[in-house]
């Protein structure tokens, strides 16, 4: 079995390649504009397994290792940088790193998800970031509008309000820029519009996405991204992991018996960690039990700090619905209180 551990750049990749049965290293710097790669992976003698960090996505040498029948794993990039102890740092010793790990069984592989899953993966993320320009210039919008003397709010954005906001006589240059901002407002609600309908779809088409729509709160958007960010549940034995993964946990820095917890590490998904939030404010709207600790915390700290736990919270419930594969209605009827009745066995932690 050959073994190649690959430190991928965008123009260029450096390999170390072993031979399990001859004991052969080879190093390499394989160029990808001049097919030089290619060539080198089509002339293995058998098939190998190349392990890369998981650095940027390259679908292109997903692709050509599979055409030529290689196995690609990716790794932890943080976790195999902890394990390099050399404080040097050049594409020779990556390379010998990666393929140090692969050989010693060491290597710190991740869960990928299928082409099918990344392809929807960019629908939401395209529509994320749709959402996000529409965000923007409504609040340019918004801030003109109150310099008229115009504070509507949400209502700015009814046919009243937007009448009202195209009669403004504004100078020049500052009527121009309102004409503009409304026409790009609506070209992106014209480009959102079907992106909306065809994760409506897709979230109705996949059961786990239709399990978590039944929580108030959870919409198709929160529910799709929450599936295809975890993938399958049983890489998770604990709520304590997922929440981890998602960067909803706490930094911390204890020492000498003392405990220091700052704010969220944000370590995981930033679209999926933001529509969790989201999604936590309507659920706290819903939900009695999410609603009273939304209370609660937010009169004892901040209405920041509050949204934030009560996606945690949701986040943990949407886990046990996939782990459990029960929707909220049967939450909810279990004993004790939605949160508790669904967590491990005595003795275990969630």
């Amino acid at each position: 079995m050959l073994i190649i551990g690959c430190d991928l750049h965008t123009r260029y990749q450096q390999i170390a390649m072993l031979d399990g049965e001859t004991g052969e290293l080879v190093e390499r710097r394989l160029r990808h504009d001049n097919g030089e790669a290619r060539a080198f992976y089509a002339r293995l003698p058998e098939p190998a397994i190349v392990g890369i960090e998981a650095t940027f996505s390259a679908p292109w040498f997903e692709r050509l290792l599979a055409e030529f029948r290689h196995e690609l794993w990716v790794g932890d990039a943080a976790r195999i940088r902890a394990q390099a102890v050399r404080a040097q740092k050049t594409d020779q010793r990556d390379a010998a790193h990666l393929l140090n790990l692969l050989d010693t069984e060491r290597f710190p592989r991740l869960w990928i998800p299928s082409p099918p899953q990344r392809d929807l993966r960019q629908l939401l993320r395209h529509r994320h970031k749709l959402v996000g320009m529409r965000t923007a210039v409504k609040n340019q919008l918004q801030f003109l509008a109150m310099g008229q003397g115009i504070c509507r709010g949400r209502k700015l954005w009814n046919a009243p309000g937007r009448a009202e906001l195209e009669s403004l006589e504004l100078p020049p240059w500052t009527h121009r820029r309102c004409q503009e901002l409304l026409k790009m407002l609506d070209q992106l609600e014209a480009a959102i519009a079907p992106l909306d309908e065809a994760v409506a779809e897709e979230a109705e088409l996949c059961p786990e996405a239709v399990r978590l729509m039944s929580h108030p709160g959870v919409g198709p958007v929160t529910a799709l991204a929450f599936v295809l960010t975890l993938g399958p549940v049983e890489r998770f034995r604990r709520s304590r992991q997922v929440v981890s993964y998602l960067g909803l946990n706490p930094r911390e820095h204890s020492s000498g018996g003392r405990q220091r917890l700052g704010g969220i590490s944000k370590q995981g998904n930033t679209t999926l960690r933001w529509l969790l939030v989201e999604s936590a404010q309507t659920a706290a709207r819903l939900d009695p039990e999410l609603q009273r600790a939304y209370q609660r915390l937010k009169f004892r700290r901040t209405a920041s700090v509050a949204k934030v736990a009560i996606a945690r919270k949701l986040a943990v419930r949407l886990y046990w619905m996939l782990r459990q594969q029960i929707d909220y209605a049967q939450l909810a009827r279990m004993s004790g209180s939605p949160s508790s009745g669904v967590v491990p066995q005595a003795g275990s932690e969630s």
